[in-house]
C-alpha cells in the first residue's frame, strides 16, 4: 500500500513538473519572436515533406518581415523542394524590400540570397530564384543590383522576364527612365512590346500620362503601340467605361 502511494506521488510529481516546464516554454500571445522560434522547431517535426517545406517557407518570410534576415536565410537550407526554396527566396526578398533599408544593409542580404539560389541544383528553380531576387532588388530601389542579377541569368526567357518585371516595378514608383532601360534589355521584341504595354498601363492608371506616352512611343509593333495609346486616351476621355481602348465589334 505504501509502495503504491509512493509510486502515485512520484507520478504526480513528474506530471506537475512536466506541466510547469510546458507552461514555462509557452509563448505569450504577443511575443512573436518566441512564436517564430517555436514554429521553427515545430516545423522540423512535421513528417510530411510538402507541409514541412511550406511551413518553413512561411516562417522564413515572417522572420524576414521582422528584419531577422539571418534566421530567415538559415531556414532556406532546411527546405527540400527546389521550387519551394525559390519561393522562399522570393518571400524573403520581397519582405525585406518593404523595410526601406539603406543600400549598405540590403547588399549583404541579397548577396546571401544569391548564394542560397546557387545551391539549388534544379536549373529552372535556380533561374526562377534569380528572377525573384532581381524583382526584390528592384522593389528595394536597388536598380543596379536588379540589372546585374538579371544579366547573370543564362536562361534567356527568364532573363527577359526578369527585365520585364523590373520595368513594371520601376514604373509603379514612377521611374520611367529606369523602366525604359529595363525594357531595352529585353531581347525578345514581341515580349518587350507586351511588357511595354503593361508598363504604359501602370503609368496611365497612376495618372502619369506623359510618362505613359513615352513608354507607348517605345513600342515597335504598330498594333501594340496603338493599344497602349488607346488606353492612355480612353482613360482620360471615357474613364467611366470599364472596357477602355480598342473594342472588338
Amino acid at each position: 500500500m505504501i509502495a503504491h502511494l509512493i509510486l502515485l506521488l512520484a507520478a504526480l510529481t513528474l506530471l506537475s513538473s512536466g506541466a510547469a516546464r510546458a507552461q514555462d516554454a509557452a509563448c505569450a500571445g504577443a511575443d512573436t519572436a518566441c512564436i517564430l522560434g517555436t514554429l521553427d522547431k515545430t516545423a522540423d517535426t512535421i513528417t510530411d515533406k510538402k507541409w514541412r517545406d511550406q511551413t518553413l517557407r512561411e516562417v522564413a518570410k515572417l522572420y524576414a518581415a521582422k528584419g531577422n534576415t539571418d534566421q530567415a536565410i538559415a531556414t532556406i537550407g532546411k527546405i527540400e523542394n527546389p521550387d519551394t526554396r525559390a519561393l522562399t527566396i522570393r518571400g524573403i526578398g520581397m519582405a525585406v524590400a518593404r523595410l526601406n533599408w539603406t543600400a549598405d544593409k540590403y547588399n549583404p542580404v541579397f548577396t546571401a540570397l544569391q548564394a542560397e539560389a546557387a545551391k539549388i541544383e534544379h536549373a529552372a528553380s535556380h533561374a526562377i530564384a534569380l528572377t525573384y531576387i532581381a524583382m526584390s532588388q528592384a522593389y528595394a530601389g536597388d536598380d543596379a543590383g536588379a540589372t546585374a542579377t538579371a544579366q547573370s541569368m543564362t536562361n534567356v526567357a527568364l532573363r527577359n522576364k526578369a527585365f520585364g518585371e523590373n520595368a513594371e516595378i520601376q514604373a509603379a514608383r514612377g521611374d520611367v527612365d529606369t523602366a525604359l532601360t529595363s525594357l531595352a534589355a529585353v531581347e525578345d521584341p514581341q515580349y518587350r512590346d507586351k511588357q511595354a504595354q503593361i508598363v504604359a498601363k501602370i503609368l496611365t492608371d497612376s495618372g502619369a500620362y506623359d510618362k505613359a506616352i513615352r513608354i507607348a512611343n517605345s513600342i515597335a509593333t504598330p498594333y501594340a503601340q496603338a493599344q497602349a495609346m488607346l488606353y492612355i486616351a480612353a482613360k482620360q476621355i471615357t474613364p467611366h467605361e470599364s472596357d477602355l481602348g480598342q473594342k472588338d465589334e
